[in-house]
């Protein structure tokens, strides 16, 4: 298809669409993403309450209890469903709706034409008919047909799974063409390497051919650790109460006992012992901890990658931006002879000032020291964009009487296109006897700490479009030398890194002398530097045992960044990445937290988890803390959780062997579930202990299991000893008994929720306002409940004060006695880690 015949289709135009013709198509079309649209979110999350197997057969249950004549109880058994679902869904749409808003401040922006006029918009409201403008580093907001390109290269890596860059242009090709080969088109999820083009959107959304693929596939972002933990945490916890629950309905069925009640008893005994409202409670914790991160100025686009940032120790960063300041100046512009040279400056501000790439902090800095020196009478006439490969970026002007090609570039790939040289006189000579005196002032300047790049030039004849073939032959004229300093506190910075648990390396293009000042700016005492150079002769078990001792990694290639990135992960180690630029999208990927800026290019925003609106990394510092008290409060609930649960599993099963009846009826058991699982919700909230910042933190399965053990078994001893008190001294009947021991219960696990919350002490480390609160409501509200006509709805009677002088003690026991244990048990934890 001809580009006529693609506008002519599409009822666009060279100048693009109008805004009013946009909006028609969007509501036609569709946003422009491959993801499923969200409109019946709400309905689909609050169907997903009820999606447990347990609670469907609870609820199916519950309707055969009505059928068989038992209505209040089937009232209240969904009664009680339905608002611990009612809590969970709103828990998860607040969670919800919080991550949407966040995303928005780092949404993906595209350049298009609109009403005739270049315009900035969200790239999900590009629809076919636009026509955007596309640099390096932007992501391809959709399958388009190409309408001019100037050495464009695009990475279809995402797409075809070949890594080598490919080069588009406009031409021509078959319909029949497969798609790897049709060089004139551009594609959804790919990004642009190099160059720069105009194109006309031909599809959006599913309909691109990596929707088509999206959609075939259903892919999937990876699992992350902490999902992985979950999801085996949830099996090891469904096979234990699933075995239990199938032997405690046997037994009860064995004894004798209504086979209704044994598996209405049953089925409430998963739901209690099941952590159903897991899903909610992590996804507000989650949603907290971003809300927290985000007033730090720290956005995290996916939740799960907060478990990650907590347990990183090891932050590898670029340095500009990072470590210095980010607003780069020119220092000088100097001839071969170290003198300062104006027209070095001059030729240096005219390849800066026209090229018409991606804007950069060098083109910016030069343009900026050269302002308002002339009058800028040329005209472009073509150019060689830069790339990550020749590392040049060449452009061709006239001013009508005079045509140059113009190159700047690193030092070393400049000389690669020279064969002459500018010296005193302006004479024009070889460049052989002149090459120990140019590599001679690079070292000098490159110690001095200087960005150093190579500038050269040749008068050309012709005013045709440049290619790479033509730069050759060109005369080195000077050096263009570049400074950014150090942030001014980066030091303690990095010292507060470090005493987090963190250590950051430094990975940079520049060269190792540059790295060596940057290292003694930094206070950084005999560093060990590698380039990529050395790393290109290593082994990886050579360079796995090097990147960990190594400060700095100078000279890399943008390839050699996720070959570092996933040597320091076999090591063992959690990996963050911080980049922002084209070549930084693989180490993004690959790192276990990937960290990019807002300013940064497309791919890099695109591919990062976490993105920071501030370029600091003493932002950086304070989402690591507020990412590791998410996490701690994440885990207090899964600790509370599986201890609580693990407790009332064996105190279950051993009433129900020796009682003559339940020992609680299955909607009691529901409503303990859900009281004690309301305060809970407020962990989120919840102070964290500094001991629990001061270093990364994992998912230990190990240490969780443990814990569930040795709390689940207090918490039954403890269970125990009421169901003595009752029986033997209060000699309590049914209702009595479940009525006693349901006080208990509820009571006993929300108080000693305060203790084993913390490591510490409970004295010195005070729980957060709104979980004293919640717990403090649930307390007064089981106290209160059988004497009121609830209490008579789930079968609960009144109780003598004697029960209540007597079950304090036993309470207050239990609390000294789970803060006994919790100090042993985090002391002996704490020897094993040594070990």
């Amino acid at each position: 298809m001809s580009t006529e015949d693609a506008f002519k289709s599409l009822s666009s135009a060279s100048e693009g669409i109008g805004n009013a013709e946009a909006n028609r198509r969007l509501k036609h079309y569709g946003a422009n993403t491959i993801q499923e649209s969200t409109n019946t979110a709400p309905f689909i999350l609050f169907i997903s309450q009820f999606k447990s197997p347990v609670t469907i057969l609870l609820i199916l249950a519950a309707i055969l209890s009505a059928a068989l004549g038992d209505v209040t109880n089937t009232h209240i058994i969904l009664a009680i469903v339905l608002i611990s679902s009612l809590l969970g869904f709103w828990q998860e749409r607040g969670a919800a709706d919080a991550v949407k808003a966040l995303l928005k401040m780092v949404q993906l922006q595209t350049v298009v034409l609109r009403e005739r006029q270049e315009t900035v918009i969200p790239t999900q409201k590009v629809v076919p008919g636009d026509v955007v403008r596309l640099s390096a580093g932007d992501i391809i907001p959709g399958d388009a047909l190409l309408i001019n390109s100037n050495e464009l290269f695009v990475d279809e890596a995402a797409f075809t799974g070949e890594t080598f860059p490919v080069e588009k242009r406009c031409c021509m090709v078959s319909a029949d063409t497969v798609i790897s080969q049709r060089n004139n088109a551009l594609f959804m999820g790919t990004h642009i390497i190099s160059g720069k083009a105009t194109a006309l959107i031909i599809k959006t959304g599913k309909q691109t051919e990596f929707g088509k693929i999206s959609e075939h596939l259903r892919l999937r972002e990876p699992e992350t650790e902490f999902e992985r933990g979950t999801r085996k945490f949830g099996y090891m916890l469904m096979e234990i109460t699933l075995l239990l629950v199938i032997i405690i309905f046997g037994v009860n069925v064995f004894l004798h006992k209504p086979v209704l009640d044994s598996f209405l008893f049953s089925l409430a005994l998963a739901v209690g012992l099941t952590p159903q409202l897991l899903p909610a409670i992590m996804s507000v914790n989650l949603a907290a901890g971003a809300k927290s991160m985000a007033k730090k100025k720290v956005i995290v686009k996916r939740l799960s990658s907060i478990e990650n940032f907590g347990g990183m120790n090891i932050l590898c960063s670029d340095k500009t931006g990072t470590i210095t300041r980010g607003v780069v100046e020119l220092k000088d512009a100097i001839n071969l002879s170290g003198e300062q040279s104006p027209k070095v400056l001059q030729y240096a501000w005219l390849n800066a000032s026209m090229q018409k790439g991606f804007s950069n902090p060098i083109d910016q800095a030069i343009c900026r020291a050269y302002q308002s020196k002339e009058t800028n009478n040329y005209e472009l006439t073509g150019e060689i964009p830069y790339d990550f490969i020749r590392k040049r970026l060449t452009v061709a002007i006239s001013d009508g009487t005079l045509s140059l090609m113009i190159t700047k570039g690193a030092v070393k790939n400049v000389l690669e296109v020279c064969n002459r040289v500018a010296v005193a006189d302006n004479r024009i000579v070889p460049i052989d006897a002149y090459q120990n005196q140019i590599d001679q002032c690079y070292r000098d300047l490159s110690n001095q700490g200087y960005r150093t790049l190579g500038l050269a030039y040749k008068e050309i004849e012709n005013r045709s479009l440049l290619s790479k073939n033509q730069e050759e032959n060109l005369v080195f004229l000077g050096f263009i030398t570049l400074f950014d300093p150090p942030k001014e506190n980066i030091g303690a910075t990095i010292v507060k890194l470090g005493q987090m648990g963190v250590q950051l390396k430094i990975i940079t293009g520049d060269n190792a002398l540059i790295a060596q000042n940057l290292a003694e700016q930094l206070g950084i005492a005999h560093p060990r530097i590698l380039t990529g150079q050395q790393m290109q002769q290593m082994s990886e078990s050579a360079l796995m045992r090097q990147a960990i001792r190594t400060h700095i990694f100078a000279e890399v290639e943008p390839n050699q960044k996720e070959r570092i990135i996933n040597v320091l992960k076999k090591a063992g180690n959690v990996v963050g990445f911080m980049g922002d630029g084209i070549n930084d999208a693989p180490a993004l990927h690959a790192a276990d937290v990937g960290i990019s800026v807002d300013s940064a290019v497309d791919v890099a925003k695109q591919a990062a988890d976490i993105v920071l609106l501030n370029q600091d990394l003493d932002v950086l510092t304070d989402g690591i803390v507020a990412g590791r008290k998410t996490f701690t409060n994440t885990m207090k609930y899964i600790f509370m959780a599986t201890s609580a649960n693990f407790g009332n599993m064996f105190s279950m099963a051993g009433a129900s062997l020796f009682l003559p009846f339940l020992p609680l009826l299955p909607k009691q058991i529901l409503l303990t579930n859900l009281l004690t699982d309301f305060p809970e919700m407020a962990i989120a909230t919840d102070r964290v202990d500094d001991k629990n910042i001061q270093a990364p933190q994992r998912w230990n399965m190990a240490f969780i299991r443990k814990f569930m053990i040795v709390f689940g078994l207090l918490s039954s001893v403890f269970d125990y000893l009421t169901f003595a008190l009752l029986l033997l001294v209060l000699h309590a009947k049914e209702e009595r008994f479940q009525t006693g021991w349901f006080i208990e219960s509820v009571v006993s696990a929300s108080l000693i929720v305060l203790v084993i919350r913390t490591p510490s002490s409970f004295i010195k480390s005070l729980p957060g306002k709104y979980l004293t609160i919640a717990t403090a409501c649930i307390v007064v509200f089981v106290l209160a409940i059988p004497y009121t006509f609830v209490g008579e709805w789930f079968g609960f009677v009144k109780m003598p004060p004697i029960f209540y002088v007597t079950i304090l003690p036993l309470i207050v026991a239990y609390l000294l006695c789970g803060e006994f244990i919790k100090r042993w048990f985090y002391k002996k934890a704490s020897k094993a880690m040594k070990i």
